[in-house]
């Protein structure tokens, strides 16, 4: 690459794929031209790395559900590596991870015009709100295991099964234990679900289980934003929403820069409009 560039050539790499040390050819999966371009942009110390997509940069929300959605000028890797994580299409995730490990600053933007778009990197210049984006996630599966054995080991034992046939946890929560048992819920991809609703079934003497059931339709909404780490009241002005809405929430999941709730996969188009206008993110 350096020699091409070298003689004012313009070099064009195949994003998807990748080769090992002893020549063995992988494509890299979904995401996977997001992710070279940031490593060649690490292997070459260039200054940015810029991402072309089919919109102007990263938004509040989606705008196909929410029109009034923003773009956002900057954002730190942070903010963006959980809004990829509950449900922000683009850009890859694992793009997003290798440019904060060997931070190289990115500009996600619009293959179509030249607006600029939204500069990531490290530490962002302005002093943002404590939440500056809602997500959504309609591609997950609920899966319930009711009256597990409360004793060590069972959980250990479910979620290793899960795991031997390939099937990715996300949320996890665990009812408190009343008479020595206990329910444990999660969520997985919807193309997983049938597959997961097998392995429990399976696993029920093993794990003391009285029965599985699940939920294929879910959904999942997020707030994201480092200020959520010094405001104590962005749980309760999300559930107070929510419930102002009707939504009723399945399960919750949080991070210091991220609430997330399970809600019917038939509330979240409403729950992500009300969450961004009381968050004022409206533009």
């Amino acid at each position: 690459l350096r020699e091409a560039l070298a003689a004012n050539r313009v070099p064009v790499v195949a994003g998807a794929q990748g080769v090992s040390t002893e020549r063995d050819v992988t494509f890299l999966g979904r995401g996977g031209s997001d992710t070279t371009a940031v490593a060649i942009a690490h292997a070459l110390q260039a200054d940015i790395c810029e991402l072309y997509t089919d919109v102007s940069g990263v938004f509040s929300a989606d705008p196909r559900l929410v029109p009034r959605a923003r773009r956002m000028a900057e954002i730190s890797f942070d903010d963006l590596l959980e809004m990829t994580a509950t449900g922000c299409p683009k850009p890859a995730m694992r793009s997003v991870e290798f440019a904060r490990s060997y931070n190289v600053p990115l500009h996600i933007r619009s293959a179509f015009t030249w607006e600029p778009g939204t500069l990531v990197k490290e530490q962002i210049s302005v002093e943002q709100a404590s939440v500056i984006a809602v997500t959504h996630d309609t591609s997950e599966a609920k899966v319930t295991v009711l009256g597990v054995a409360d004793k060590p080991g069972v959980a250990a034992l479910l979620f290793r099964r899960l795991a031997d046939r390939g099937i990715n946890v996300d949320m996890i929560v665990q009812n408190v234990s009343d008479r020595s048992q206990t329910d444990i819920s999660f969520t997985v991809p919807a193309e997983s679900y049938d597959v997961a609703i097998g392995v429990c079934e399976d696993a029920r003497g093993a794990v003391g289980a009285q029965a599985v059931n699940g939920d294929p339709g879910v959904g999942k909404v997020s707030i994201i934003g480092s200020g959520m780490k010094t405001d104590p009241g962005v749980a309760a002005r999300m559930f107070e929403t929510l419930a102002d809405q009707g939504v009723n929430i399945e399960m919750i999941s949080t991070s210091p820069i991220r609430t997330s709730c399970v809600v019917a996969r038939s509330d979240v188009e409403r729950a992500v409009q009300a969450l961004h206008t009381a968050f004022g993110l409206d533009i």
